[in-house]
């Protein structure tokens, strides 16, 4: 069965780009974001890695720990990372994990059953340090992601987890966020010190509290 949001994420070992990988001593108190990709040296992947590369940093401010993934062996992972840093301007900076005998990817639903049988698809999990699932998002093998919205969604899973709010659509860090409607009135005037305004009885936006 899929895995699914709240589920606890399996724990694995597995040897990756940067040595012996333990799932869960990896992420330590951090979140996590393992994404898995169909196959070594192929076009849409080559940019998908050089992309996290070059946005590290940002995962880094937010406490956040990336892998990558394919069903791939090691050293075919090791040969393409010249050819992803020539690409995209951007060298591996994170561990891309080798899954010949498919282990995680089938603890994770990774290879789809109505897809290749021997192909990862685009597959991203974003696990919460209490090592739930806190996001999937599962994408064909002929689109690429998009990393700018899982740094989104990264933002508003931070926020959402410590604060009675939801974010809005289009919502990004640093605008109004929507109070919990089982809040009262009297209780978010206490909880919101900034003020809210109201649409609706159940719809009413305050500035982003932690900011």
């Amino acid at each position: 069965m899929a895995l699914q949001l709240g589920d606890v994420a399996p724990d694995f070992t597995a040897e990756s780009t940067e040595g012996t990988i333990h799932f869960y001593d990896y992420l330590g108190d951090s979140w996590g974001v393992l994404f898995s990709h169909p196959k070594d040296f192929t076009p849409v992947c080559t940019t998908e890695l050089g992309e996290v590369a070059r946005l590290k940093g940002e995962f880094d401010k937010r406490n956040t720990k990336v892998l990558g993934l394919s069903v791939d062996p090691l050293q075919s992972h090791n040969d393409w990372v010249g050819d992803i840093k020539d690409a995209t301007g951007s060298a591996l900076n994170y561990p891309l994990i080798a899954d010949p005998d498919h282990t995680v990817s089938d603890l994770y639903g990774m290879i789809h059953p109505n897809a290749n049988d021997t192909l990862t698809v685009r597959s991203v999990f974003v696990v919460g340090p209490d090592k739930k699932v806190k996001l999937t998002i599962t994408y064909p093998a002929s689109t690429g992601r998009n990393f700018q919205e899982i740094l989104r969604v990264i933002d508003s899973l931070q926020l959402t987890s410590g604060y009675s709010v939801s974010t809005p659509v289009n919502w990004t860090a640093g605008e109004d966020v929507i109070i919990s409607p089982a809040i009262s009135d009297d209780d978010a005037r206490e909880r919101f010190p900034k003020g809210f305004r109201t649409v609706k009885s159940y719809l009413r936006f305050t500035p982003q509290p932690n900011r």
